[in-house]
């Protein structure tokens, strides 16, 4: 029995605070202490706090639209030390019409990284032993906008999977059948700002091939035992280091053979 002075009850209370005090956050684009700055957290509580901090959005009447995978970058995986891939979930809320506008003065610190975007065709559940590829029905040009609440964009592997690992805002391109789309695996990758490029990559950056990103987000899925329902997006993970927004820009991804994906950065209170 949990009783109010439980260990169980404080450590569900502190979970829900920390929850809290992220997504307090987010919506006044203020940053925070690291949580692991006052104690340590193992990452099965890390994954507990985002399950709450997501909780507080679909609250606010936000649905969840997708998932999201970090550390896919083998480089960037090894600098944080990180062995395996993180997951986090994308809301409606978080959904940029492609061509759209932001306003910068919404976020902390934002960056943005040119990605990969599947889109599942058919439900798979926890229990479900169906082929991950075979319920991917289309692929799309995508970019994601990351903004870590913490100060100074500086945190643990534990501080940025309860932070939802930095999700925050995306775009999807035009969709291309994934039997229509050919190989995935080596297209070039450009990310430009104002016309010019920022960075280039390869679609290869993802896991060694993008597809590996789909059996990862399932794998992920199940151990969370989240269900991913038909028309879910997962994004796949940078194809890019992540360039900082500016005020007054434009950004654009391309993936080579599947099209584009761009939006403009308005000035701080601009919508």
């Amino acid at each position: 029995m949990t009783t109010a002075h439980s260990p169980a009850a404080r450590n569900a209370a502190v979970h829900d605070s920390a929850a809290g005090l992220l997504d307090t956050a987010a919506v006044s684009a203020e940053p925070v202490p690291q949580l692991t700055s006052s104690g340590a957290l193992t990452l099965d509580e890390a994954y507990r706090i985002q399950r709450l901090l997501i909780g507080r959005r679909l609250a606010r009447g936000e649905r969840i639209s997708g998932v999201k995978l970090g550390f896919t970058s083998r480089t960037k995986a090894a600098q944080m030390g990180v062995f395996d891939v993180i997951f986090g979930r994308l809301t409606d809320g978080m959904r940029i019409a492609d061509g759209g506008r932001i306003a910068l003065g919404r976020y902390v610190h934002p960056r943005v990284e040119p990605e990969v975007a599947f889109r599942l065709g058919t439900d798979i559940g926890p229990g479900d032993d169906l082929d991950p590829e075979s319920a991917v029905d289309a692929v799309a040009p995508a970019l994601e906008v990351i903004d870590s609440r913490y100060r100074d964009f500086r945190f643990t592997l534990q501080d940025v999977v309860a932070d939802n690992t930095s999700a925050s805002g995306y775009v999807l391109g035009p969709w291309t059948r994934l039997a229509d789309a050919g190989d995935l695996a080596n297209r070039g990758v450009r990310l430009e700002i104002d016309g010019r490029t920022a960075e280039t990559g390869s679609t290869a950056a993802i896991l060694g091939h993008p597809l590996r990103a789909v059996h990862a987000a399932v794998r992920m899925a199940r151990v969370q035992g989240h269900t991913l329902r038909a028309g879910t997006v997962l994004l796949a993970g940078a194809a890019t280091p992540a360039v900082a927004l500016t005020p007054g820009t434009s950004v654009e991804a391309t993936v080579t053979g599947l099209g584009r994906a761009g939006f403009t950065v308005g000035e701080a209170t601009d919508e």
